[in-house]
């Protein structure tokens, strides 16, 4: 099948309009190479919330919004440059991947529990609290009750 020029423009714009923007990779590499050049800064201990550098990723692995950043909670601290986090989101989601930790800065905060990962302190922005310990403990038990550690 022959396709020109400008139905090609046409479709990918409207596969843009029904799916979302484009991903930008170009722009994440950019700013991911600067993180990595930098020197890691952030003194970080679990059960902190962190805005976090995740970037652009791959089909539904879970992206940072503006500025490719994303709040996190430091799950574990493996010692002063990684940690294990995991990612949160401000919509409503249930289910056996989701664990809801509650107001952050006024707003519902969802971890996404089969978002898990490993960083380097590096992606760490800013600290934007302390979860209480309940509320960790309890997010630790879901991770476990989901298999994943």
């Amino acid at each position: 099948m022959y396709y020109t020029y400008h139905s090609v423009i046409f479709i990918l714009s409207l596969h843009d309009t029904l799916y979302g923007m484009r991903k930008n990779f170009q722009k994440w590499h950019k700013q991911k190479t600067t993180i990595d050049e930098s020197i890691g800064k952030a003194l970080f201990q679990e059960r902190e919330v962190w805005w976090c550098a995740l970037g652009i990723n791959v089909g539904s692995e879970q992206d940072g919004g503006k500025n490719f950043e994303r709040p996190v909670v430091i799950i574990k601290k493996f010692n002063l440059d990684a940690c294990l986090v995991i990612p949160l989101t401000g919509r409503s989601k249930r289910g056996k991947y989701y664990f809801s930790v509650g107001l952050i800065k006024g707003r519902n905060a969802v971890a996404i529990l089969s978002q898990l990962r490993f960083i380097d302190r590096k992606r760490l922005a800013n600290k934007i609290c302390t979860l209480d310990e309940g509320v960790f403990r309890k997010l630790v038990a879901s991770i476990v009750r989901a298999s994943l550690l």
